[in-house]
C-alpha cells in the first residue's frame, strides 16, 4: 500500500527544502526525497557552504599576514589543513543540521534515498538505509540541481585532477594548481589556494574571464586576481591531461575561432605559449554544471527535456505532465541557490492557488573573492545588444571613505539606467561586501527605482554602500566626491 501525500520533492537543496517547508506552511502533507545521506543539495554539502567557509579563513590568514600596516603583529601564519577541514565540515554540519529541525518543525517527511518516478502520481524511493518505499502523491516537484560538467577525455579521480567537490578537500596545499575555465567555481577557488600559497594558473577558453558580467568589471577583476598571484592564459583549450605520480601534465592549444577569440594584453601570453604542455601538482576541472536528470525515471511517465537536458517546464514550473513540476538548477535559467529557492516557494504558491511568481530580470550575481564582484540586471553589452539607450554612472571605492579606512579600495561600482526614463537597469560591483551591497540595487530595480531615487536617498557615512548612492549620482554627472 502507498503512503498518501499532496506534494513530493524530488531533492532537499535549497530549490527542494524551500519548497518542501513552503508547501508545509500552506497546509500540505509534504515529503522530502534526497539520495545523499545529508540534505542540503550540492550546496550546503559540496558547494557553497564549504566554498565559503574556506574562502573566510583563507582570506583571515592573508589579512593576518598583511596586517602590519595597522601595527598588528601576528608574526608568520601558519596553515593547520586538519583544523581548516574540521571548521569547513563543522559549517556544513550547522547547516544541514538545520534544515534537519526545519522539517520536524513543520512536519515534513524526509527520505534518504534514489526517488524514481513510476507513474505521474507514483515515486519509488530506495533507501539507502535498505528497503523501499512506494510514495502516492497529488503533485511531485522535481529538484534535482546539477552535476559537475565534464572535460572531454579527462577522468576526474578527485586525487590529481579534481571537481570543485575534491578541490575542498585537499589533505595539504598544494604547491601548483592549475584551473579549467575562469568563472565562478574556479576563480573562488583558486582565491582559496593562491591565498594560502599555492601557484594558479586558469586556463580559459574565451578571452575574457567569468562569462556573463560586464565587461569593464571582468576586466579590472582579473587585474586584481594577477596582482594577487593569478595567472591566466585566455583564449585556451586544454587538449590533453596526463596523470603522473607526484602530477599531471596538461596540454594547451589555442581555442576554436581563435580569431573570434582573441587575446588581451593578459592573455597575450597564453598565445605566445601555444601548445605547450604544463605542469601542475594538482588540476582542477571547473567548466560549468550540467542538469541532473539520471535516474528520475522520467522517461517512465514521459516527461520531456531540451536540448541541454533540462527538463523543460512553462512559466508556472508545469512540465509536460499535468501534475509534475520542476525548479531549479535542473531548468532553464542561472543555476543559483536563490533562483531555486525563490523557484520553490513560487511553486508551493501556485499548487495552492496563489500567485507565486519569480522576477528572472532581478536575481543578483555574485563572486565571493576578495574583493568581491556582484550584478544585477543588465550588462552595457545586453543593452546595446537590444538598443536601449542607457546612462552610466560610475564610482571607485578609492574615493569612499570606508574603503580606504578599511585599505579596500580596488574596484568601482556602476549603474546603467535608462536614458530616458532614469529607471535602473543593471547594477554591477566589484569591490568590498559587494554581495551584501548588490541587494539595495535588487530591491530598487524590483520596485522599478529611478537612479535618482537611490541618489536622493540618504546613506549612512561612512559606509561602503555610499559608493552606490555615489554612482547613482553619476548617472546625472553629479557625483560629489570624485
Amino acid at each position: 500500500m502507498a503512503d498518501d501525500f499532496d506534494i513530493i520533492v524530488i531533492g532537499s537543496g535549497p530549490g527542494g527544502y524551500v519548497c518542501a517547508i513552503r508547501a508545509a506552511q500552506l497546509g500540505l502533507r509534504v515529503a522530502c526525497i534526497d539520495k545523499r545521506g545529508t540534505h542540503g543539495g550540492t550546496c550546503l554539502n559540496v558547494g557553497c557552504i564549504p566554498s565559503k567557509a574556506l574562502l573566510h579563513a583563507s582570506e583571515t590568514y592573508s589579512q593576518a599576514a598583511h596586517a602590519n600596516h595597522m601595527g598588528i603583529q601576528f608574526g608568520t601564519p601558519k596553515i593547520d589543513m586538519p583544523a581548516l577541514m574540521k571548521y569547513k565540515q563543522k559549517t556544513i554540519d550547522g547547516n544541514v543540521q538545520g534544515i534537519d529541525f526545519l522539517f520536524k518543525k513543520n512536519k515534513i517527511e524526509a527520505m534518504h534515498g534514489a526517488g524514481e518516478l513510476i507513474a505521474p502520481d507514483r515515486v519509488k524511493v530506495a533507501l539507502l538505509d535498505g528497503g523501499e518505499r512506494i510514495l502516492q502523491t497529488k503533485y511531485i516537484v522535481i529538484a534535482t540541481g546539477s552535476d559537475i560538467a565534464p572535460l572531454a577525455g579527462v577522468e576526474i579521480d578527485e586525487q590529481r585532477i579534481v571537481s570543485s567537490t575534491g578541490a575542498l578537500d585537499f589533505d595539504s596545499v598544494p604547491k601548483s594548481l592549475l584551473i579549467v575555465g575562469g568563472g565562478v567555481i574556479g576563480l573562488e577557488l583558486g582565491s582559496v589556494w593562491a591565498r594560502l600559497g599555492t601557484e594558479v594558473t586558469v586556463v580559459e577558453f574565451l578571452d575574457h574571464i567569468i562569462a556573463g558580467a560586464d565587461a569593464d568589471i571582468a576586466k579590472q577583476f582579473q587585474t586584481v586576481l594577477t596582482k594577487q598571484g593569478l595567472r591566466f592564459l585566455l583564449g585556451r583549450k586544454v587538449t590533453n591531461i596526463e596523470t603522473l605520480k607526484a602530477s599531471a601534465k596538461v596540454t594547451i592549444a589555442p581555442a576554436q575561432n581563435q580569431n573570434e577569440a582573441g587575446q588581451n594584453e593578459a592573455g597575450q601570453k597564453g598565445a605566445n605559449e601555444a601548445g605547450e604542455t604544463l605542469s601542475a601538482e594538482r588540476v582542477l576541472v571547473a567548466i560549468g554544471r550540467r542538469p541532473y536528470t539520471a535516474g528520475l525515471g522520467l522517461e517512465n511517465v514521459g516527461v520531456q527535456l531540451d536540448a541541454q537536458g533540462r527538463v523543460e517546464t512553462d512559466k508556472h514550473f508545469k512540465t509536460n505532465i499535468d501534475n509534475i513540476y520542476a525548479i531549479g538548477d535542473v531548468i532553464a535559467g542561472p543555476m543559483l541557490a536563490h533562483k531555486a529557492e525563490d523557484e520553490g516557494i513560487a511553486v508551493a504558491e501556485i499548487l495552492v492557488g496563489q500567485a507565486g511568481h519569480v522576477n528572472y530580470d532581478v536575481i543578483p550575481n555574485v563572486i565571493y573573492t576578495a574583493p568581491e564582484v556582484a550584478w544585477v540586471g543588465k550588462t552595457e553589452a545586453e543593452l546595446k545588444s537590444a538598443n536601449i539607450a542607457y546612462k552610466v554612472g560610475t564610482f571607485p571605492f578609492m574615493a569612499n571613505g570606508r574603503a580606504k579606512v578599511n585599505g579596500t579600495v580596488e574596484g568601482f561600482v556602476k549603474t546603467l539606467a535608462d536614458a530616458n526614463t532614469d529607471r535602473i537597469l543593471g547594477v554591477h560591483i566589484l569591490g568590498p561586501e559587494a554581495g551584501n551591497m548588490i541587494g539595495e540595487a535588487a530591491v530598487a530595480m524590483e520596485f522599478g527605482a529611478s537612479a535618482d531615487d537611490i541618489a536622493r536617498t540618504c546613506h549612512a557615512h561612512p559606509t561602503l554602500s555610499e559608493a552606490l548612492k555615489e554612482s547613482a549620482l553619476a548617472v546625472a554627472a553629479r557625483a560629489i566626491h570624485m
